[in-house]
């Protein structure tokens, strides 16, 4: 069965501001199925618009920074 975008709900989405972009914490459901938690980052590109990149590692900063927000999704799940 191939993916189906309006399958996928989202049921939780809050970012992180970073200095080159932001991580964003999201609660995702397919096809009514186990909420599942999802990390992914932007980054700012030359004009100021937000691009997908790998998330990649995280600074100390980022992980104190999210956090909180991944705290407040399980409350969510």
């Amino acid at each position: 069965m191939p993916y189906d975008s309006s399958l996928d709900e989202q049921k939780f989405s809050k970012f992180f501001d970073t200095a080159s972009g932001r991580i964003i914490v999201s609660i995702y459901s397919y096809n009514n199925g186990a909420n599942k938690l999802q990390l992914s980052r932007e980054l700012k590109n030359a004009e100021g618009n937000f691009t997908f990149t790998k998330l990649g590692r995280l600074s100390k900063e980022e992980v104190e920074g999210i956090l909180p927000i991944i705290q407040d999704a399980l409350k969510n799940m």
